[in-house]
């Protein structure tokens, strides 16, 4: 068999559903017993028929048949149940152990793996250790008890013919590890482009709308087909061997049934062994077939689920890049004090993004963040979020080090409100209560106003149930916008994070929009990465990067008479200017809008 010390990570999975598994083994351990039962009663009657001649002995072997038949079939029932019972339930614990452990994960984890790949870990890796880990303990316990069994009687009945049978062992084994170790590759292989071709799904499923912009359906249809292809030319090549790895081994298995038929036969010709006993022997020895087959097919599911748990754990073995230090305290209620000091970030250890950024931030202040494509902008809201740690410098709020505070109590206190809002796919209601689970009905309603979103909400059929369909797609751009705002309007902030809201929206939408950040911004420190000159303006202060670096500071006025590159961004028209839209006549347009 293979090495199995990988599996015993797993026993903390099953421990919790052991005795489930316990009684699920004893009852297919009592079946295949009552099966080796059967036949010995099966030996008795055909000695009675051809030999005996008995009619009463007769009617009580047939009696005792049924009985087993009753018995075994109700210890299967039960083993069946149990068996499935505790594949699925430890398969729902293992799933959600994966998929907690990958919310842990920090951004720079998803920033590395592909989509796809990691719901095919979850899903299709998961799903081939429950084979592993429950059918086959299961499996394996019925066919040792009918091989052990089936053996000890076929030696009481003439040990003779019995050799015949365990001389094949010792070949049956080296065929088993031969086979093994390609078929283990080859699994791995499989799951691998399995992922590939789930990746691929993913993306095109996802950016159906430009696909078909970009006419790009048999581009992608090209693609996917290539990948099905290679995984299709590792599965077939895993079928080839499983041809002749069950086969090889059920053909030695009759070889010896085959050579305990012609001794066994002689021996009855002879007079020495009487009818009963070769019909019984055969079938013992046709028994034994079983066993030896679904030895070589379990150690083909082991084997293919080493590659899934391998892959499983190399997710469970990622730690994330930000922790909570273990004196990590939880944050008080901030005013809003955020400052950078010295701090210098670097995604991959060799390119440096952030060099040297140092500013301080009051509180209740809006600060726009502007600077040409590249400069840094995302990266410094991000070390801001402590979704990413600084390489060097410090991080803080109202003097508090980022990496002295946990996690949970930083981000309970900022709010993010991103260019390409992400919805979930539920109701608008289940949306805006994301902010804040514990909201009432009313408070929804009250965020939803102060974001100028109650409107077009209430216009629906089904109002605040409507479904917004998978991320937003049955709401308008602006609409979705304002339901983000709404869920950060419940949340209620200290510090806002906005990465230009507003930026890929129409005029009209962007006017309430705008309104209702205007509302949401009141009283919080906010940082925006800003492109429109509208909300540059508005800036208390502006932060200038570029390469990486904060090269001016100062207020939309002040830059414009130094002349440097916020003036040069701004002559360039790399700061975007836009006609002016009333609020009142946005509201109207909006207001006749139904869903997009």
């Amino acid at each position: 068999m293979p090495r199995l010390a990988p599996f015993g990570r797993l026993l903390p999975y099953l421990r919790p559903y052991r005795l489930r598994m316990a009684a699920a083994a004893l009852l297919v351990m009592g079946a295949a017993g009552i099966n080796l039962s059967m036949l010995w009663v099966i030996r008795r009657l055909v000695d009675t028929v051809l030999v005996q001649r008995d009619a009463a002995a007769l009617n009580t072997a047939i009696a005792e048949l049924g009985g087993l038949f009753l018995l075994q079939g109700l210890l299967i029932m039960g083993h069946s149940y149990l068996t499935a019972s505790a594949g699925q339930r430890i398969m729902a614990d293992f799933r959600t152990h994966l998929f907690t452990h990958l919310q842990s994960l920090s951004l720079g984890f998803f920033a590395r793996r592909r989509t796809g790949e990691l719901i095919s870990r979850l899903m299709n890796d998961v799903g081939a250790l429950q084979t592993a880990l429950t059918e086959v303990p299961i499996d394996l316990a019925k066919q040792v008890v009918t091989l052990v069994g089936g053996l000890a009687i076929l030696f009481v009945m003439n040990w003779r013919l019995c050799l015949l049978i365990l001389l094949l062992l010792p070949a049956i084994v080296l065929i088993a590890r031969f086979f093994g170790r390609r078929l283990k590759a080859l699994s791995t292989g499989i799951q691998d482009e399995t992922a590939r071709a789930s990746t691929i799904l993913e993306e095109v499923l996802s950016g159906i709308r430009i696909v078909k912009s970009f006419v790009r359906e048999d581009y992608e249809r090209a693609r996917f087909g290539t990948q099905v292809h290679r995984t299709l030319d590792i599965v077939l090549r895993r079928a080839r061997i499983m041809a002749i790895f069950v086969p090889t081994i059920t053909f030695a298995t009759f070889a010896a049934a085959a050579a305990v038929l012609w001794y066994g036969g002689s021996q009855v010709i002879r007079g020495t062994m009487s009818p009963g006993d070769l019909i019984a022997f055969v079938l013992y020895a046709g028994l034994l077939i079983g066993p030896f087959g679904t030895f070589a097919r379990l150690f083909s599911h082991v084997k293919e689920a080493q590659g899934a748990l391998a892959r499983v754990f190399e997710i469970l073995d990622t730690r994330p890049d930000v922790t909570d230090a273990p004196n990590a305290r939880p944050l008080p209620p901030v005013r809003g004090y955020v400052a950078m000091e010295g701090v210098s970030f670097s995604y991959d250890g060799h390119t440096t993004v952030l060099s040297d950024l140092t500013f301080k931030i009051r509180p209740g202040e809006m600060v726009a963040v502007v600077g040409p494509s590249g400069s840094g902008k995302t990266t410094l809201i991000n070390l801001i979020h402590r979704f990413y740690d600084p390489v060097a410098g410090v991080v803080t709020i109202d003097d508090y080090d980022l990496k002295s505070v946990t996690l949970q109590s930083l981000y309970q206190q900022i709010a993010l409100v991103p260019q390409e809002m992400h919805l979930f796919g539920g109701t608008i209601r289940d949306n805006i209560r994301y902010g804040r689970v514990s909201a009432s009905d009313e408070e929804i309603v009250a965020a939803a106003r102060a974001a100028n979103a109650h409107d077009f909400i209430t216009a629906f059929p089904d109002g605040y149930d409507t479904l917004v369909g998978e991320k937003g797609v049955n709401l308008s751009g602006g609409q979705r916008q304002r339901i983000a705002i709404a869920r950060a309007v419940l949340k209620d902030p200290r510090i806002l994070i906005l990465d230009e809201a507003t930026s890929s929206l129409d005029n009209e939408s962007e006017a309430l929009v705008q309104d209702a950040l205007d509302r949401l911004m009141k009283g919080r420190t906010t940082f925006v990465v800003a492109h429109r000159l509208s909300t540059i303006q508005k800036a208390d202060r502006i932060l200038v990067l570029d390469k990486g670096r904060l090269v001016e500071e100062g207020t939309h006025a002040i830059l414009l008479d130094r002349k440097g590159l916020y003036y040069h961004l701004y002559t360039l028209g790399l700061v975007e200017s836009e006609p002016p839209v009333t609020l009142s006549s946005a509201k109207g347009l909006d207001s006749s809008r139904s869903l997009s």
